[in-house]
């Protein structure tokens, strides 16, 4: 069962794991607070560790609070949509043969079945959205593992409710939140550069942070940038 420590009136999650060292997270929307500790570590050890932190996670549950997040979907005619941080307007169009996702100036087509419902819209538009990421994220990692001098890691997209992307080392595969399809292509090639370079660092040390500096000399602009933008109502922020 996980442990809980009391940080200057935040609670704090702590889960004691085979693992090297700390890692300290804010989970979106509430701002809940979880530590995955050492197993040898001491309780007492790790609320220092946080309490040193206290800062950085009180601005991180901000930040999350004044977050702009978009106004529920209903996918009706002329909806706002985005497209790698472009707006379009929704055009519903029923069809008798395969369900399909079109650009056409800035109208989003959308062909479902007829009497396809608010549920059916979302998900052939999600799937396609999905598409979209693995596509043009998968084009990036080829360009961005042969910089870094990596091999080209296992690709993984879906829809992530606290995450814009995550990276497994020892699998050696990166996954990509479908969600990125909205925001501006540079914002995807932020995440994809930021999980390639946990394979060489998997925490977000001094190292990593030089590493990233090195290779995308603008990625904490970039990382602003996403910050910014709306998120979905329903979840969260990365």
């Amino acid at each position: 069962m996980p442990a809980r420590i009391a940080l200057g009136g935040i609670e704090a999650e702590v889960v004691f794991k085979d693992i090297r060292n700390v890692h300290l997270t804010v989970l979106p929307p509430n701002g809940r607070v979880r530590i995955s500790a050492p197993t040898h570590m001491a309780l007492d050890t790790v609320r220092v560790f946080a309490l040193s932190k206290l800062a950085w996670i009180k601005n991180q549950r901000r930040s999350m609070a004044e977050q702009e997040r978009e106004p529920s979907r209903e996918y009706l005619e002329r909806e706002s949509h985005y497209v790698w941080g472009r707006r379009y307007l929704l055009k519903l169009v029923e069809t008798d043969g395969p369900q399909t996702v079109m650009l056409r100036h800035r109208t989003l087509v959308l062909a479902v079945k007829q009497g396809a419902d608010l549920t059916a819209r979302e998900a052939v538009l999600s799937r396609w959205y999905r598409d979209q990421v693995r596509e043009r994220a998968g084009s990036l990692a080829a360009v961005w593992s042969r910089t870094l001098g990596l091999d080209v890691p296992r690709l993984h997209v879906q829809h992530m409710k606290t995450k814009w992307g995550s990276c497994s080392p020892i699998r050696r595969a990166i996954r990509l939140n479908t969600e990125l399809a909205k925001k501006p292509p540079g914002c995807l090639e932020y995440i994809v550069v930021h999980e390639l370079v946990h394979l060489l660092e998997p925490t977000h040390n001094d190292r990593f942070k030089a590493l990233m500096r090195m290779f995308l000399p603008d990625w904490e602009d970039r990382r602003r940038e996403l910050s910014a933008l709306p998120v979905r109502h329903e979840d969260w922020d990365y």
